[in-house]
């Protein structure tokens, strides 16, 4: 593929975490640039990880097509199955064997873990799935190329408020995510004339709700803001539709998936997505959409555009340090992106702050019949 290889590799549960950190970048790879991404691949959250890698791999097709780098780049994809202990294995192996220059985060319980690692090796690890708020600023080397959950949520309260939803239930998994999430409502709720009536903590494996749809019918609310992702996610709306709720559900991004959008029990469910124009965007979004449909026979979601858009990021960077003969080393990368700020990615100019988080605009969308309507 024209110089591009791709490699899979996935860790057993025993293996062991090297117990030292090499400064990634520095080392070996004089041929090439490593990808690395800390995705699930098996469990009940792989579908994320299938389309978090596809926006990946289109990116580095771009990159390559477009000859933007003089070396070639290698993928590596670790499984993390989305827990915090796996997700470690992963960037350990990546960091120390494979020695990537840049990797790929997702899951906020997972990113906060693998955090530490990339920070001692310096490597750069990119997230565009993961929304708890407390990732701002998690490293220096961390950067979020998706809106937050506290930027999600400002944006979808006012406009359920506006329509007349002023108790709110919250119904989130027990993780960082969740508690984020419980913290954002609490805090911005009142400030938007509403709310919260009742929170509902379920574990994890969680996979039955007629307990906590009981609980919710209790509370009688407006709206019920499911806090969670994976498969999970799709059993919370089943349980809370067959058991009796059925008030509005509303929701962050985790919620742009095929699946949910195929439930007959996710019609009309709301919430919130960054926004890009795939149709009348700018040549580089058209590029990306057109190709994508070539590829996969579908329209993207905005995770896809993500997880591209960090792979570009990664090509633009490189791009301007193999410019002036600078090595492509964490320091580096961060050092231009400090510099630069503006970057021309899919959706428009991303502009990054001083924490490496990209700004974005954010709309809210629907279910309905299978398809996202945009509503605000």
């Amino acid at each position: 593929m024209n110089g591009l290889t791709f490699s899979r590799r996935a860790l057993l549960g025993s293996a062991l975490a090297a117990p030292f950190i090499r400064n990634a970048a520095a080392q070996g790879n004089d041929g090439e640039y490593v990808l690395g991404s800390v995705f699930p691949q098996s469990g009940p959250n792989a579908e994320y990880g299938a389309v978090f890698t596809a926006g990946v791999q289109l990116g580095i097709q771009h990159i390559q097509a477009d000859g933007l780098l003089r070396k070639r780049i290698r993928y590596v994809s670790e499984d993390s199955q989305a827990l915090p202990q796996q997700g470690v294995i992963a960037m350990t192996k990546l960091v120390n064997v494979d020695t990537a220059h840049w990797t790929f985060a997702a899951f906020t319980a997972v990113s906060k873990a693998i955090a530490p690692i990339g920070d001692r090796g310096k490597t750069v690890m990119i997230n565009g799935g993961a929304v708890g708020p407390d990732l701002s600023g998690l490293s220096p080397y961390f950067w979020n190329v998706i809106p937050l959950a506290h930027l999600e949520t400002r944006a979808l309260l006012p406009h359920l408020v506006a329509q007349g939803k002023k108790r709110f239930a919250l119904v989130y998994v027990d993780d960082p995510l969740g508690d984020a999430i419980l913290k954002e409502l609490t805090d911005q709720l009142p400030k938007a004339g509403a709310e919260l009536v009742g929170s509902f903590s379920i574990p994890r494996d969680a996979q039955q709700f007629g307990p906590v749809a009981a609980r919710v019918r209790q509370v009688r609310p407006d709206a019920v803001y499911i806090a969670s992702f994976g498969a999970q996610q799709s059993q919370i709306i089943k349980g809370l539709r067959n058991n009796g709720v059925s008030q509005q559900l509303c929701s962050y991004s985790a919620m742009n998936l095929a699946s949910v959008g195929s439930l007959p029990e996710a019609e009309g469910m709301t919430f919130t997505v960054q926004k890009v124009d795939y149709a009348g965007g700018d040549a580089l979004t058209r590029r990306f959409a057109e190709d994508f449909r070539k590829a996969h026979n579908k329209e993207p979601t905005v995770y896809n555009a993500n997880y591209y858009n960090g792979t570009r990021l990664f090509g633009l960077l490189a791009h301007e340090l193999e410019k002036t003969n600078t090595p492509v080393t964490g320091d580096s990368l961060r050092q231009t992106l400090h510099r630069v700020k503006k970057f021309p990615l899919v959706g428009g100019l991303g502009e990054f702050d001083a924490n490496g988080n990209m700004m974005a605009a954010i709309e809210v969308v629907q279910w309905r019949n299978g398809a996202l309507v945009k509503l605000a």
